[in-house]
């Protein structure tokens, strides 16, 4: 007996330090911005919420911990990524006393948002999985947060017997907002959701504006998607075997014939003059490609194509890529320093108009690097789906199933 007790302590005393370890490299890195999300990290304990998981892991701020794959092995319940609940909760900026709608359970990030409303508040939680809901319940009640409701609901409908909501936190990947998100949201409340943009995912923090919601902040993120009614599975095209593909949004228009025979064909390569630090990050880079660009799509290649210099590097983590007809152009970077600190970005384009696609291309990447490299990111608004075209403001609409995303980008303006 007093070697498992001393077992115990000495766990305890590790996970203890490790999350000390952990709410400091999320405050270094700016991942925690405020004291009392600081608080609440440094409070739960994360490893009561993945057993058997190494406790290395589980305080990694990087790390996510798989709870559940499907047949084919992906992953389709995990415990994010400490930095993105962190992210995301500094986001919602939870206050004590409020109504919290998660969806998306793990029981972890909900046990996070019940110390931010502490006990006057109310935290409700929801996953589609009689799994993952009997676990959160049970790892919720065991961490000494048996306050936290834990429903079996297909988010899709919201909750509408404990709304209104002053925030609404999903953790999973949305494709779409449905309406009952926004009706049951608070008048002054926030919506954050990880929401799905031609292929991209950012997580976005919604207000309400005059009838419809706008973005007061967005982060990259990632996420599995989100199940039930509100799934949209991206579709995967293949251009040679399963070495090389394309993802795209499931309702997109590909030819598919005519970007495997521009493969076979003689590419074009196409410098931009724009250079980049090592360490500097250009996801905005990606989404103003994403909403400028008429068709587009990630192309994803295996080691092999790309050891057979059939594509380049940059295809391993989804390189953005135009589309147009049977003609594509994809964006890559090469090292313009012996210490490869600095980047020049490079557009390759395949296909018989790939001259003309990679110059555009590249012309977008140099008003990005004009305009808006430095400047405060894209506006995005979610309007209804019935909103008549005519009152929605200029910019790239994104058409989904309950509502229309407009994207702008306010140009750089000198101080």
């Amino acid at each position: 007996m007093n070697t498992l007790r001393d077992d115990d302590t000495a766990t305890g005393q590790d996970a203890a330090a490790l999350r000390g370890a952990m709410v400091g490299q999320l405050r270094t890195h700016g991942e925690l911005r405020t004291d009392t999300v600081t608080r609440a990290f440094a409070t739960v304990p994360r490893e009561a919420f993945a057993p058997g998981a190494p406790l290395e892991q589980v305080y990694n701020r990087d790390d996510v911990v798989i709870t559940k794959r499907d047949e084919n092995g992906l992953a389709v319940s995990s415990v994010s990524a400490p930095r993105i609940q962190a992210i995301m909760l500094e986001q919602a900026d939870i206050r004590p006393g409020m109504r919290v709608l998660e969806i998306g359970s793990g029981g972890y990030n909900a046990a996070l948002i019940a110390e931010l409303v502490g006990p006057e508040g109310e935290v409700t939680t929801v996953d589609i999985d009689p799994f993952v809901v009997d676990r959160a319940t049970q790892y919720l009640a065991e961490a000494g947060y048996p306050q936290v409701r834990v429903l079996l609901v297909d988010a899709e409908g919201g909750v509408p017997e404990h709304a209104p909501f002053d925030r609404i936190i999903v953790t999973a990947g949305a494709w779409d907002i449905p309406p009952a998100w926004t009706e049951q949201l608070a008048e002054d409340g926030v919506l954050v959701v990880p929401l799905r943009l031609r292929g991209l995912t950012r997580s976005i923090a919604l207000v309400r504006e005059r009838g419809h919601l706008v973005s007061c902040g967005y982060e990259l993120c990632g996420f599995v998607p989100i199940q039930g009614a509100g799934a949209n599975a991206e579709r995967l095209v293949l251009l040679q075997s399963e070495d090389i593909a394309l993802r795209v949004d499931g309702d997109q228009i590909v030819d598919a014939d005519g970007l495997r025979n521009a493969l076979t064909l003689p590419r074009v390569a196409r410098q931009s003059g724009v250079e980049v630090g090592g360490f500097e990050p250009f996801d905005d880079l990606d989404l103003f490609l994403a909403t400028a660009l008429d068709a587009f799509g990630l192309l994803v290649a295996k080691p092999a194509a790309i050891e057979a210099g059939l594509v380049e590097r940059s295809t391993r983590m989804g390189a953005k890529t135009a589309l147009e007809g049977g003609s594509f152009a994809y964006r890559a970077s090469q090292a313009t320093s012996e210490d490869r600190t600095s980047f020049e970005f490079v557009v390759y384009g395949h296909g018989p108009d790939a001259d003309r696609i990679a110059n555009e291309y590249v012309e977008l990447i140099r008003e990005w690097d004009r305009l808006h490299r430095h400047g405060p990111g894209a506006r995005i608004e979610v309007f209804p789906t019935a909103t008549p075209h005519a009152e929605i403001p200029d910019g790239r609409l994104i058409e989904k199933r309950h509502t229309r995303v407009l994207i702008s980008w306010p140009h750089l303006t000198s101080s």
